[in-house]
């Protein structure tokens, strides 16, 4: 059962805005960086995630959190043991305040390149103030990124040995991204999984299945759940931690637990099923005129 702030959500009795504040606070609330595996480092919050990954030539960092967040994850980074101006890529799941609010500000501070998908470097220059964004006109903007660069569907971004494939994942946003690289511990490789959200809500009046407003929308949304599935998949993390229970994977994994939790070669899988099922769930409610 999914695990919601230490409750699962079967316990959990309290009214939508209460559950809504009580992830608010999660997102502001300080979390101790940690090593999930190799080279690859949490460096977010407790209800948000940034990861960092490591090398001798300089570092890629994928997500930044709230706008508020910027000195917390910049804390983080270097309580890590890392220098801010070794960053020399930033990266971005999705154009929402709470994963990319803080990107102005950490791009400016350690002078890194900051690169998206076409949608997702459209929608960060403008803040967030995207028209195609099904959340647009709800969802809180955030300080836009001077400069982004735009990188073709599949590209894969280097710094050194580092390297990071782009997968799009449209749906939540049109320029949604799932990353993925090898992580590695003495002769032990593995494959990490930054997998974007896979929730499809919408401001009042938007439909996925609005062919003529959103062309392909719902075949691309299927796509990225298919690529999602198939990919090679050890170790899944998620924009919110929760979506994914990392921070109980890696307590668990961190106290020896066994069968250790924090690999799962089937958890790429489970997610995209969950994202088909919300998929369909969200397509029957625009049929039914619900939406």
């Amino acid at each position: 059962m999914k695990k919601l702030s230490g409750m699962t959500i079967a316990m959990v009795s309290v009214c939508a805005a209460s559950i809504a504040t009580a992830q608010d606070a999660s997102w502001k609330q300080p979390h101790k960086p940690f090593r999930v595996y190799g080279n690859t480092w949490y460096v977010g919050s407790e209800g948000l995630s940034a990861i960092l990954i490591t090398s001798p030539k300089g570092h890629i960092l994928i997500d930044g959190t709230l706008p508020e967040n910027a000195e917390m994850v910049k804390a983080n980074i270097q309580a890590a043991g890392f220098r801010l101006t070794d960053i020399k890529v930033i990266l971005n799941s999705h154009a929402h305040g709470d994963h990319a609010g803080a990107l102005a500000a950490l791009a400016d501070a350690s002078g890194a390149r900051v690169i998206a998908s076409p949608a997702g470097a459209a929608a960060l220059m403008l803040g967030g103030n995207d028209p195609d964004d099904p959340q647009h006109g709800e969802a809180p903007l955030f300080p836009p990124v001077k400069h982004v660069e735009s990188l073709k569907p599949g590209s894969v971004v280097r710094v050194g040995d580092l390297a990071v494939k782009e997968h799009a994942m449209p749906g939540h946003t049109p320029g949604s991204s799932t990353w993925t690289w090898t992580s590695c511990e003495q002769d032990r490789c593995l494959n990490m999984v930054y997998a974007d959200s896979v929730t499809y809500i919408s401001a009042d009046g938007f439909h996925f299945t609005d062919d003529k407003a959103h062309p392909h929308r719902v075949e691309d949304i299927r796509k990225g759940l298919a690529e999602l599935a198939a990919m090679p998949c050890d170790v899944l993390m998620t924009p919110h931690p929760d979506a994914s229970d990392l921070l109980g994977r890696v307590a668990a994994h961190d106290q020896g637990k066994h069968p250790d939790q924090l690999f799962d070669t089937k958890a790429c899988r489970k997610l995209a099923k969950a994202g088909e099922d919300k998929l369909a769930t969200r397509l029957d409610e625009e049929r039914k005129g619900q939406k």
